[in-house]
């Protein structure tokens, strides 16, 4: 069994990606329904609204800090490659580096950026909504099942 400041790691790994895959979980369950239950141009500037909320600390802090704490997992599992949990560690931290981290940069985040030049009332913005909606969406429930299976990998290490 994994023990000392090793097991104190792989449980923050645990937390980190639970919390963020709840997160990414309430997105993709109803966040983003409501959104399109508005009409275009209040669903547009709410979601412009939350991806301007979501950069700030406090969000950020568990997002990114996940991600280097998922990429200082794999390195020192790859350092001591221990008796026990080597593969669930290093599939937990390509989970969430990849599959959620970096999804997150090469998928939602141009998405975010395309609906933040749009001003909320124009056709333009309307026209993109649903194509918008759609696609981040998409991409948010992947993120979702990443930082998910990532969590449950990181329990399996230390079970």
């Amino acid at each position: 069994m994994i023990a000392g400041p090793y097991f104190v790691l792989t449980v923050l790994g645990v937390l980190g990606t639970g919390l963020i895959a709840g997160v990414f979980c309430g997105f993709s369950t109803f966040v983003m329904r409501g959104l399109a239950g508005l009409p275009p141009a209040q669903g547009v500037a709410a979601m412009q609204s939350i991806n301007v909320t979501a950069v700030r600390p406090p969000f950020m802090t568990v997002f990114a800090g996940t991600a280097v704490l998922s990429a200082v997992i794999a390195v020192v599992t790859f350092v001591l490659w221990p008796d026990e949990g080597t593969v669930e560690l290093l599939l937990g931290s390509a989970l969430y580096l990849f599959g959620t981290f970096g999804l997150t940069i090469v998928a939602n985040v141009p998405r975010n950026e395309a609906l933040a030049k749009l001003e909320a009332g124009t056709a333009e913005a309307s026209s993109y909504w649903s194509t918008y909606l759609r696609e981040w969406t998409f991409w948010n429930h992947v993120r979702t099942v990443a930082s998910a299976a990532a969590a449950i990998c990181y329990v399996l290490a230390i079970a």
